[in-house]
Protein backbone atom coordinates (compact mmCIF):
# COMPACT_ATOMS: atom_id res chain seq x y z
CA UNK A 1 0.00 0.00 0.00
CA UNK A 2 1.15 3.42 -0.72
CA UNK A 3 1.54 4.79 2.64
CA UNK A 4 3.83 1.03 3.63
CA UNK A 5 5.90 1.90 0.35
CA UNK A 6 9.69 2.49 0.61
CA UNK A 7 12.26 4.05 -1.55
CA UNK A 8 15.70 2.34 -0.50
CA UNK A 9 14.15 0.62 2.50
CA UNK A 10 12.62 4.05 3.73
CA UNK A 11 8.69 5.00 3.72
CA UNK A 12 8.23 7.27 1.61
CA UNK A 13 4.90 9.62 0.81
CA UNK A 14 5.29 12.56 -0.97
CA UNK A 15 3.17 15.46 -1.62
CA UNK A 16 1.71 14.64 -4.72
CA UNK A 17 2.48 11.28 -4.95
CA UNK A 18 3.86 7.93 -3.32
CA UNK A 19 6.53 5.60 -4.07
CA UNK A 20 6.55 1.68 -3.50
CA UNK A 21 9.54 -0.34 -4.11
CA UNK A 22 8.88 -3.71 -5.22
CA UNK A 23 5.47 -3.34 -6.30
CA UNK A 24 3.90 -6.33 -7.26
CA UNK A 25 1.49 -5.66 -10.74
CA UNK A 26 -0.71 -8.75 -10.58
CA UNK A 27 -3.54 -5.98 -9.17
CA UNK A 28 -2.35 -3.81 -11.90
CA UNK A 29 -2.90 -5.51 -14.83
CA UNK A 30 -6.17 -7.02 -16.55
CA UNK A 31 -4.98 -10.20 -17.74
CA UNK A 32 -3.66 -10.88 -13.53
CA UNK A 33 -0.20 -11.36 -14.35
CA UNK A 34 2.18 -11.68 -11.82
CA UNK A 35 5.25 -9.36 -12.07
CA UNK A 36 7.10 -6.83 -10.21
CA UNK A 37 8.40 -3.51 -10.39
CA UNK A 38 11.48 -1.96 -8.92
CA UNK A 39 9.94 0.88 -8.26
CA UNK A 40 6.45 2.40 -8.56
CA UNK A 41 4.82 6.19 -8.53
CA UNK A 42 1.24 6.67 -7.59
CA UNK A 43 0.72 10.28 -8.88
CA UNK A 44 -1.85 12.36 -7.55
CA UNK A 45 -1.24 15.55 -9.03
CA UNK A 46 0.72 16.07 -12.42
CA UNK A 47 1.97 19.43 -10.67
CA UNK A 48 4.45 16.94 -8.68
CA UNK A 49 6.27 14.93 -11.67
CA UNK A 50 8.87 17.94 -12.14
CA UNK A 51 9.60 16.78 -8.30
CA UNK A 52 9.34 13.21 -8.91
CA UNK A 53 11.70 13.47 -11.14
CA UNK A 54 14.23 15.57 -9.23
CA UNK A 55 15.28 12.58 -7.24
CA UNK A 56 18.77 11.28 -9.20
CA UNK A 57 18.05 7.64 -8.68
CA UNK A 58 14.61 8.18 -10.48
CA UNK A 59 15.85 10.65 -13.18
CA UNK A 60 18.14 7.46 -14.00
CA UNK A 61 15.57 4.25 -14.13
CA UNK A 62 13.66 3.57 -17.18
CA UNK A 63 10.29 4.62 -16.50
CA UNK A 64 6.86 2.56 -17.63
CA UNK A 65 3.66 4.83 -17.91
CA UNK A 66 0.98 2.67 -16.58
CA UNK A 67 -2.93 3.43 -16.57
CA UNK A 68 -5.74 0.55 -15.56
CA UNK A 69 -3.00 -2.23 -17.13
CA UNK A 70 -6.17 -2.90 -19.78
CA UNK A 71 -3.28 -2.92 -22.57
CA UNK A 72 -0.30 -4.02 -21.51
CA UNK A 73 1.42 -7.96 -21.00
CA UNK A 74 4.11 -8.56 -18.58
CA UNK A 75 6.39 -11.21 -19.67
CA UNK A 76 9.02 -10.36 -17.10
CA UNK A 77 8.90 -8.05 -14.11
CA UNK A 78 9.95 -4.08 -15.12
CA UNK A 79 13.31 -3.33 -14.09
CA UNK A 80 12.91 0.31 -13.84
CA UNK A 81 9.90 2.96 -12.54
CA UNK A 82 6.40 2.47 -13.64
CA UNK A 83 4.35 5.45 -13.00
CA UNK A 84 0.43 5.58 -12.59
CA UNK A 85 -1.51 8.88 -12.46
CA UNK A 86 -4.32 9.02 -10.21
CA UNK A 87 -5.58 12.45 -11.49
CA UNK A 88 -9.38 13.64 -11.61
CA UNK A 89 -11.46 15.93 -13.34
CA UNK A 90 -13.79 16.58 -16.37
CA UNK A 91 -14.71 19.91 -16.98
CA UNK A 92 -16.26 22.22 -19.94
CA UNK A 93 -13.41 24.69 -20.40
CA UNK A 94 -14.94 26.50 -22.91
CA UNK A 95 -18.46 26.52 -25.39
CA UNK A 96 -21.01 27.78 -27.74
CA UNK A 97 -24.32 26.87 -28.50
CA UNK A 98 -22.75 23.84 -31.32
CA UNK A 99 -19.50 22.21 -29.51
CA UNK A 100 -17.93 22.27 -25.73
CA UNK A 101 -14.25 21.64 -25.20
CA UNK A 102 -13.87 19.30 -22.30
CA UNK A 103 -10.74 19.23 -20.62
CA UNK A 104 -9.78 15.29 -19.36
CA UNK A 105 -7.22 14.82 -16.69
CA UNK A 106 -4.97 11.78 -17.45
CA UNK A 107 -6.38 9.75 -14.23
CA UNK A 108 -9.91 9.69 -15.12
CA UNK A 109 -11.61 5.97 -16.13
CA UNK A 110 -12.46 6.29 -20.26
CA UNK A 111 -15.33 5.03 -20.27
CA UNK A 112 -16.13 7.27 -16.93
CA UNK A 113 -15.87 10.11 -19.01
CA UNK A 114 -18.15 9.05 -22.08
CA UNK A 115 -20.98 8.38 -19.43
CA UNK A 116 -20.10 12.23 -18.20
CA UNK A 117 -20.47 13.39 -21.88
CA UNK A 118 -23.23 11.54 -22.49
CA UNK A 119 -24.76 13.48 -19.17
CA UNK A 120 -23.51 16.84 -20.29
CA UNK A 121 -25.92 16.93 -24.00
CA UNK A 122 -22.67 16.05 -25.71
CA UNK A 123 -21.90 13.59 -29.08
CA UNK A 124 -18.90 11.76 -30.26
CA UNK A 125 -17.86 9.55 -28.16
CA UNK A 126 -20.84 7.06 -27.77
CA UNK A 127 -19.09 4.29 -30.10
CA UNK A 128 -16.34 4.35 -27.49
CA UNK A 129 -18.27 3.04 -24.59
CA UNK A 130 -16.88 0.34 -22.31
CA UNK A 131 -14.21 0.60 -23.87
CA UNK A 132 -11.35 -0.64 -20.91
CA UNK A 133 -8.70 1.45 -19.35
CA UNK A 134 -7.87 5.57 -18.62
CA UNK A 135 -8.00 8.68 -20.46
CA UNK A 136 -4.62 9.21 -20.45
CA UNK A 137 -4.04 5.75 -22.39
CA UNK A 138 -6.95 6.84 -25.08
CA UNK A 139 -4.75 9.01 -27.02
CA UNK A 140 -1.36 6.65 -26.78
CA UNK A 141 -3.72 3.72 -28.63
CA UNK A 142 -5.93 6.14 -30.55
CA UNK A 143 -8.68 3.93 -28.98
CA UNK A 144 -11.61 2.76 -31.43
CA UNK A 145 -14.61 1.16 -31.62
CA UNK A 146 -18.04 0.51 -33.82
CA UNK A 147 -16.46 2.82 -36.49
CA UNK A 148 -15.11 6.16 -34.34
CA UNK A 149 -11.63 6.96 -33.21
CA UNK A 150 -10.64 9.03 -30.91
CA UNK A 151 -8.53 11.27 -32.68
CA UNK A 152 -11.65 12.96 -34.63
CA UNK A 153 -12.47 14.29 -31.48
CA UNK A 154 -8.83 15.46 -30.04
CA UNK A 155 -8.00 19.16 -29.97
CA UNK A 156 -4.90 19.02 -27.90
CA UNK A 157 -2.62 16.42 -25.61
CA UNK A 158 -0.87 17.67 -22.78
CA UNK A 159 2.15 15.33 -21.94
CA UNK A 160 5.09 14.86 -19.61
CA UNK A 161 8.79 14.91 -21.35
CA UNK A 162 10.48 12.42 -19.13
CA UNK A 163 13.79 13.37 -21.13
CA UNK A 164 13.66 16.79 -20.59
CA UNK A 165 11.20 16.73 -17.27
CA UNK A 166 8.24 19.42 -18.68
CA UNK A 167 4.69 19.81 -19.52
CA UNK A 168 4.40 20.08 -23.20
CA UNK A 169 0.39 20.53 -25.00
CA UNK A 170 0.24 18.79 -28.44
CA UNK A 171 -1.80 20.11 -31.09
CA UNK A 172 -3.98 17.16 -32.85
CA UNK A 173 -1.89 17.14 -35.96
CA UNK A 174 1.68 16.84 -34.02
CA UNK A 175 0.11 13.96 -32.16
CA UNK A 176 0.45 11.97 -35.44
CA UNK A 177 -2.83 9.56 -35.04
CA UNK A 178 -3.11 6.77 -37.16
CA UNK A 179 -4.69 3.45 -36.38
CA UNK A 180 -4.50 2.05 -33.22
CA UNK A 181 -1.19 4.33 -32.63
CA UNK A 182 0.11 7.75 -32.20
CA UNK A 183 3.53 9.55 -31.40
CA UNK A 184 3.05 8.53 -28.05
CA UNK A 185 2.99 5.15 -28.97
CA UNK A 186 5.72 5.14 -31.46
CA UNK A 187 7.65 6.85 -28.47
CA UNK A 188 6.63 4.62 -25.60
CA UNK A 189 9.71 6.05 -23.59
CA UNK A 190 9.26 9.48 -23.47
CA UNK A 191 5.66 10.56 -22.90
CA UNK A 192 3.37 10.61 -20.16
CA UNK A 193 -0.17 11.80 -21.16
CA UNK A 194 -1.35 14.34 -18.08
CA UNK A 195 -4.27 15.79 -19.71
CA UNK A 196 -6.66 16.21 -22.75
CA UNK A 197 -8.83 18.38 -24.29
CA UNK A 198 -11.84 17.52 -26.71
CA UNK A 199 -13.88 18.64 -28.55
CA UNK A 200 -17.29 17.55 -28.35
CA UNK A 201 -20.29 18.54 -30.47
CA UNK A 202 -24.02 18.96 -28.97
CA UNK A 203 -25.82 17.33 -32.45
CA UNK A 204 -24.11 15.00 -34.64
CA UNK A 205 -25.17 12.35 -37.29
CA UNK A 206 -24.84 9.06 -35.62
CA UNK A 207 -22.41 6.47 -36.62
CA UNK A 208 -24.24 3.50 -37.30
CA UNK A 209 -22.05 1.62 -40.23
CA UNK A 210 -20.82 -1.08 -38.00
CA UNK A 211 -22.08 -4.62 -38.37
CA UNK A 212 -24.32 -5.42 -35.30
CA UNK A 213 -25.39 -1.59 -34.28
CA UNK A 214 -28.25 -0.93 -36.31
CA UNK A 215 -29.53 -4.47 -35.49
CA UNK A 216 -29.10 -4.00 -31.68
CA UNK A 217 -30.90 -0.72 -31.67
CA UNK A 218 -34.33 -2.18 -33.64
CA UNK A 219 -33.78 -5.09 -30.75
CA UNK A 220 -33.94 -1.85 -28.42
CA UNK A 221 -37.27 -0.66 -29.96
CA UNK A 222 -35.27 2.11 -31.17
CA UNK A 223 -37.20 3.66 -34.25
CA UNK A 224 -35.90 6.51 -36.88
CA UNK A 225 -32.05 8.10 -35.79
CA UNK A 226 -31.04 7.35 -32.27
CA UNK A 227 -29.98 9.74 -29.75
CA UNK A 228 -26.05 9.91 -28.79
CA UNK A 229 -27.44 7.62 -25.53
CA UNK A 230 -29.39 4.73 -27.26
CA UNK A 231 -26.00 4.28 -29.64
CA UNK A 232 -24.28 3.94 -26.78
CA UNK A 233 -26.78 1.47 -24.71
CA UNK A 234 -26.44 -0.50 -28.10
CA UNK A 235 -22.60 -0.48 -28.10
CA UNK A 236 -22.39 -1.51 -24.24
CA UNK A 237 -24.59 -4.20 -24.84
CA UNK A 238 -22.74 -5.93 -27.83
CA UNK A 239 -19.49 -5.70 -25.90
CA UNK A 240 -20.99 -6.45 -22.99
CA UNK A 241 -22.32 -9.92 -25.33
CA UNK A 242 -19.26 -10.83 -26.78
CA UNK A 243 -16.31 -9.89 -24.66
CA UNK A 244 -15.92 -11.52 -21.80
CA UNK A 245 -15.55 -9.31 -18.40
CA UNK A 246 -11.89 -8.84 -17.28
CA UNK A 247 -13.34 -8.92 -13.37
CA UNK A 248 -14.86 -12.49 -14.43
CA UNK A 249 -12.49 -13.74 -16.41
CA UNK A 250 -8.59 -11.25 -16.99
CA UNK A 251 -7.79 -9.97 -19.95
CA UNK A 252 -6.74 -7.67 -22.13
CA UNK A 253 -9.69 -6.93 -24.65
CA UNK A 254 -9.01 -7.41 -28.00
CA UNK A 255 -5.15 -8.71 -28.42
CA UNK A 256 -4.48 -8.24 -32.39
CA UNK A 257 -5.05 -5.22 -34.43
CA UNK A 258 -7.36 -5.93 -37.99
CA UNK A 259 -4.35 -6.07 -40.32
CA UNK A 260 -4.09 -3.67 -43.10
CA UNK A 261 -3.21 -5.26 -46.25
CA UNK A 262 -2.10 -4.11 -50.19
CA UNK A 263 -5.74 -3.91 -51.93
CA UNK A 264 -4.46 -6.50 -54.27
CA UNK A 265 -3.90 -9.55 -51.41
CA UNK A 266 -7.43 -8.40 -49.68
CA UNK A 267 -9.24 -9.02 -53.13
CA UNK A 268 -7.09 -12.32 -53.85
CA UNK A 269 -7.82 -13.03 -50.11
CA UNK A 270 -11.58 -12.00 -50.49
CA UNK A 271 -11.91 -14.72 -54.03
CA UNK A 272 -10.48 -17.62 -51.82
CA UNK A 273 -12.20 -16.54 -48.80
CA UNK A 274 -15.73 -14.97 -49.74
CA UNK A 275 -16.56 -15.23 -46.00
CA UNK A 276 -13.74 -12.79 -45.12
CA UNK A 277 -14.94 -9.34 -43.66
CA UNK A 278 -12.81 -6.92 -45.12
CA UNK A 279 -13.15 -2.76 -45.47
CA UNK A 280 -11.88 -0.84 -48.13
CA UNK A 281 -9.21 2.05 -46.98
CA UNK A 282 -9.29 3.76 -50.04
CA UNK A 283 -8.39 2.51 -53.10
CA UNK A 284 -5.23 1.20 -52.20
CA UNK A 285 -5.49 -0.69 -48.43
CA UNK A 286 -7.83 -2.56 -46.89
CA UNK A 287 -8.36 -3.81 -43.42
CA UNK A 288 -9.06 -7.73 -42.43
CA UNK A 289 -11.34 -9.05 -39.66
CA UNK A 290 -8.04 -10.67 -37.66
CA UNK A 291 -11.40 -12.65 -35.59
CA UNK A 292 -12.31 -14.47 -38.63
CA UNK A 293 -8.71 -15.26 -39.68
CA UNK A 294 -8.09 -16.74 -36.28
CA UNK A 295 -11.59 -18.40 -36.06
CA UNK A 296 -11.22 -19.83 -39.24
CA UNK A 297 -7.51 -21.25 -38.14
CA UNK A 298 -9.45 -23.04 -35.71
CA UNK A 299 -8.03 -21.18 -32.76
CA UNK A 300 -11.17 -19.78 -31.22
CA UNK A 301 -11.60 -21.35 -27.67
CA UNK A 302 -8.08 -22.71 -27.69
CA UNK A 303 -6.37 -23.40 -24.25
CA UNK A 304 -3.19 -24.13 -22.93
CA UNK A 305 -2.77 -25.13 -19.27
CA UNK A 306 -4.14 -21.72 -18.05
CA UNK A 307 -3.86 -19.46 -21.24
CA UNK A 308 -6.34 -19.42 -23.39
CA UNK A 309 -8.19 -18.09 -26.12
CA UNK A 310 -11.89 -16.96 -25.55
CA UNK A 311 -15.28 -18.86 -26.61
CA UNK A 312 -16.82 -15.68 -27.04
CA UNK A 313 -14.46 -13.60 -29.19
CA UNK A 314 -11.27 -15.16 -31.34
CA UNK A 315 -9.24 -11.82 -30.46
CA UNK A 316 -8.90 -11.80 -26.57
CA UNK A 317 -6.64 -13.62 -24.82
CA UNK A 318 -7.63 -14.90 -21.44
CA UNK A 319 -6.01 -16.16 -18.26
CA UNK A 320 -8.12 -18.94 -16.69
CA UNK A 321 -5.91 -18.76 -13.52
CA UNK A 322 -2.88 -18.26 -12.97
CA UNK A 323 -0.88 -17.89 -16.60
CA UNK A 324 2.39 -16.36 -16.65
CA UNK A 325 2.91 -13.43 -19.00
CA UNK A 326 5.77 -15.88 -21.36
CA UNK A 327 2.37 -18.68 -21.25
CA UNK A 328 -0.34 -15.78 -22.76
CA UNK A 329 2.89 -14.66 -24.81
CA UNK A 330 3.55 -18.33 -26.33
CA UNK A 331 0.14 -18.71 -27.06
CA UNK A 332 -0.33 -15.53 -29.06
CA UNK A 333 2.83 -16.42 -31.22
CA UNK A 334 1.26 -19.66 -32.04
CA UNK A 335 -1.95 -17.67 -33.07
CA UNK A 336 0.07 -15.57 -35.11
CA UNK A 337 1.66 -18.12 -36.88
CA UNK A 338 -1.37 -19.95 -37.55
CA UNK A 339 -2.60 -17.18 -39.52
CA UNK A 340 0.77 -16.48 -41.26
CA UNK A 341 0.98 -20.10 -42.13
CA UNK A 342 -2.90 -20.38 -43.28
CA UNK A 343 -3.21 -16.45 -44.87
CA UNK A 344 0.07 -15.51 -45.33
CA UNK A 345 -0.67 -12.04 -43.23
CA UNK A 346 0.65 -10.64 -40.23
CA UNK A 347 -0.97 -9.90 -36.93
CA UNK A 348 0.17 -7.29 -34.61
CA UNK A 349 -0.26 -7.31 -30.65
CA UNK A 350 -2.08 -4.60 -30.13
CA UNK A 351 -1.15 -4.44 -26.17
CA UNK A 352 2.52 -3.35 -25.68
CA UNK A 353 4.94 -6.17 -24.64
CA UNK A 354 6.88 -5.71 -21.85
CA UNK A 355 10.01 -7.94 -21.25
CA UNK A 356 10.02 -9.13 -25.00
CA UNK A 357 10.99 -7.30 -28.70
CA UNK A 358 8.09 -8.58 -31.51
Amino acid sequence: MPGESTLLGTPFELGGYSLIEGAPLRARNTLRVEARATLLAEVRDANALPGLFGWPAIKAMRTLVLGEGSNVLFIADFDGLIVTLRTCGVEIIEADEYRARVRVAAGEHWNDVVRWSLAHGLCGLENLSLIPGTAGAAPVQNIGAYGTELEEFVHAVEAFDLHEHRLITFNKEDCAFAYRDSRFKREPDRWLITALDLDLPRSREPVLGYAGVREELAAMGVEGKPGSPQVAEAVVRLRTRKLPDPALIPNAGSFFKNPVVARERADALKREHPALPLWLLGDSHAKLSAAWLIEACGLKGTREADAGISERHALVLVNHGRASGAQLWALAQRVREGVRARFGVELEPEPRVIGSAL
